[in-house]
């Protein structure tokens, strides 16, 4: 348990001289303006009260370690990912002692095959993915975006998801639609 004042002292030399990195940090890697402040607010308040625990042998690696982790916890429960802000966070280049080089290759291998299966997607399936699962809009701002129906909307996720799941499993990631009458076909034979 650290001192209070030791504390502050730490938090005005080491942490407040990092905020114009750190406000860069969160423009580069969230969307909403308006919530910057918040998101700053709330960080101070998690480093602050991690640091009254026992302060960091780094700063400013733990500033933005602990800056990307409450993006990814906003992520989460916004249930948003954004490709461009997991490739943004690259741009940074802030060392994180947590993240082993192992874990960096995979997930940027990770990342690269994503961005191949999106690309090999057709075009309006595409779109119609990156709106939904990259964007973050509903299915009816999709569709009303695209002049199309909610339906189209729900088909092209379904095949689109269905051919990234295979893609990253390993498979072609084509985009497999059953013959139309095999449908009926499976019907007749329930009834």
């Amino acid at each position: 348990m650290e001192d209070a004042g030791q504390v502050n002292e730490w938090f005005m030399r080491e942490v407040l001289p990092l905020e114009p990195l750190l406000m860069r940090f969160f423009r580069r890697n969230w969307r909403n303006e308006s919530d910057l402040v918040d998101l700053r607010q709330e960080l101070y308040v998690r480093i602050y009260e991690s640091g009254l625990k026992g302060l960091p042998s780094q700063t400013k690696p733990f500033v933005f370690m602990a800056a990307r982790n409450l993006l990814i916890n906003h992520v989460r429960r916004a249930r948003i990912v954004s490709i461009e802000a997991v490739a943004d966070l690259d741009a940074m280049n802030v060392a994180i002692d947590m993240v082993t080089p192992e874990r960096e290759v995979t997930a940027r291998d990770e990342l690269r095959q994503l961005q191949i299966g999106l690309n090999n997607l057709p075009p309006r399936c595409r779109e119609v993915v990156m709106l939904r699962r990259i964007e973050g809009l509903s299915q009816r701002e999709v569709a009303a975006q695209l002049s199309v129906g909610e339906d189209t909307v729900e088909k092209h996720m379904m095949y689109g998801m269905r051919a990234l799941i295979n893609f990253m499993l390993g498979g072609s990631g084509k985009i497999e639609r059953k013959p139309k009458g095999s449908r009926k076909h499976e019907a007749v034979g329930h009834e």
